[in-house]
């Protein structure tokens, strides 16, 4: 029998790596990664080590989880993409018992032919080297005793835990118990018992925290991060733009297919195929689609209206490519042409968007595309008689227009001037929900438009330009058939 299990074990992998062989080969280099981990170094205060864990992996039901996804700083660092591991990033070189120099250590997955049976190939440590570029990789059981002695730095940083991590029984060295293993080595329940006597303030607690113990920063590293994502690299422009561009041709396609007896959910789906047929692993966030009065919730997703009639239909979705998401969004009427109240309030956010994206300029401020959009929107209002007073248009145009995209849909950064090679979003909105205070010919109304931006020394790019976005464009290209005019699925008693 175990003769058995070994024979089905040995051709589990064969089979495996033979259907590998035929993945996409334009991720990020390893040089990239590389080079990322150097330029964090250089930010670190001299005699420190940054600490960062993989995403926990989350429980959709019973024995079922969710497709995992990889905390994005870790994957930004590493290109590791498995969950139970650590990274130590050292600011000078360190020398272990053998006298070898290293500045960084990667903690991965052991191999387990077993595990792997149900749950995929594992690199281990030597995929970690030979795939990943890694000199000193070790499995996850080696931190639960690594001896590193994390009192003689004077900074420990690392992102504070959110207490969201199951213990898994059958891992030897899971998150859970590396995380656990962490805080003990660097004393961090005292540290913490110190902070709270010393009335430490919740708004105070990401300040470094000096204890009788390790020395712990849970705030330099996020801002380190942040200010190295906002600024994206050629390798990251190259997937970040393909994420959009298959994001655009979604819009367009599902443009082509609307009829005012699509569901939300059809529409969506209109939508993630596109994806799929692009090679678009996962979708950046939860898809957005809102028909009518649904719009009106800026992070709509339960998608379920079985009918869009003659409604607008707001559609914000991001296709994810290679860890890099889109976020774009286009309105349109689902039966092919805007009423007049509709293309009313359309237009306005046309122009004011328009007007936003003017100044995506080097120099500028991140607010600055809100602060003339703003202006327009809550001009417009006031002349269409739908509010009274300016300082009233916030109640329709509640968020803020502009945010960072990249590896997370609202990537982080300071968010202070534009710098060349950015990417942001330019989004916004009016929303005027039945029941509003306003004449009930505009209740139910819901635009978005939503375009990913690059900066660049000659000004702003339009990276979803594909898309239309003019009213008249849209119903021109809503007037063209659609290659899944001819779809039909047999019905279903």
């Amino acid at each position: 029998m175990k003769s058995k299990l070994t024979f089905i074990i040995a051709l589990f992998f064969v089979t495996l790596t033979w259907a590998q062989s035929g993945t996409p080969t334009d991720y990020l280099t390893n040089q990239f990664h590389k080079e990322r981990r150097e330029a964090l170094r250089k930010k670190m205060p001299k005699n420190s080590v940054a600490v960062f864990f993989a995403n926990p992996i989350r429980n959709r039901a019973n024995d079922v989880d969710y497709v995992y996804h990889q905390d994005p700083n870790f994957y930004y660092l590493t290109g590791y993409s498995e969950p139970n591991s650590v990274l130590l990033v050292f600011s000078d070189n360190q020398t272990n018992m053998e006298g070898k120099t290293y500045n960084e250590l990667l903690y991965v997955q052991e191999k387990n032919p077993k595990r792997e049976l149900w749950t995929g190939i594992r690199l281990g440590t030597e995929g970690a080297k030979s795939k990943l570029g890694f000199e000193n990789s070790l499995n996850g059981a080696a931190f639960l005793k690594s001896g590193i002695d994390f009192y003689s730095f004077d900074n420990v940083l690392f992102t504070d835990f959110e207490e969201d991590v199951r213990n898994a029984k059958n891992e030897e060295a899971d998150l859970y118990k590396l995380i656990a293993s962490f805080k003990s080595q660097i004393g961090y329940n005292i540290a913490l018992e110190t902070a709270n006597n010393s009335n430490f303030q919740n708004e105070n607690k990401q300040k470094s925290i000096s204890s009788k113990r390790a020395n712990i920063n849970v705030s330099a590293l996020e801002s380190y991060m942040a200010s190295l994502r906002e600024i994206k690299s050629k390798e990251e422009l190259v997937l970040l733009t393909k994420a959009i561009r298959i994001s655009a041709v979604g819009q367009i396609e599902t443009m082509k297919a609307m009829h005012p007896g699509m569901s939300e959910a059809e529409i969506q789906g209109v939508h993630e195929f596109i994806y799929k047929k692009y090679g678009s692993e996962y979708e950046g966030y939860p898809s957005i689609v809102g028909g009518g009065n649904n719009g009106c919730v800026l992070h709509y997703v339960e998608n379920s209206k079985t009918k869009v009639d003659n409604e607008l239909v707001l559609m914000d979705l991001g296709a994810e490519y290679h860890g890099y998401t889109a976020d774009v969004t286009r309105t349109i009427p689902a039966n092919g042409t805007f009423s007049v109240e509709q293309k009313l309030i359309y237009d306005l956010v046309y122009e004011a968007q328009d007007a936003g994206i003017a100044e995506v300029k080097i120099g500028n401020s991140f607010g600055a595309p809100d602060q003339v959009a703003r202006r327009i929107i809550s001009n417009g209002l006031l002349k269409l008689g739908i509010i009274n007073r300016l300082e009233d248009a916030r109640i329709y145009f509640p968020h803020g227009t502009s945010h960072h995209i990249g590896l997370d849909v609202h990537d982080p950064g300071a968010y202070n001037a534009f710098e060349e090679n950015m990417v942001l979003t330019v989004e916004p909105g009016i929303y005027i929900p039945i029941g509003s205070n306003c004449d009930k010919k505009w209740w139910g109304i819901a635009v978005r438009i939503e375009d990913d931006i690059l900066v660049t020394t000659k000004g702003p790019i339009n990276l979803s330009a594909e898309a239309p976005r003019k009213s008249d464009e849209i119903e021109a290209l809503m007037k063209q058939k659609s290659v899944l005019d001819a779809f039909s699925l047999p019905k279903l008693d």
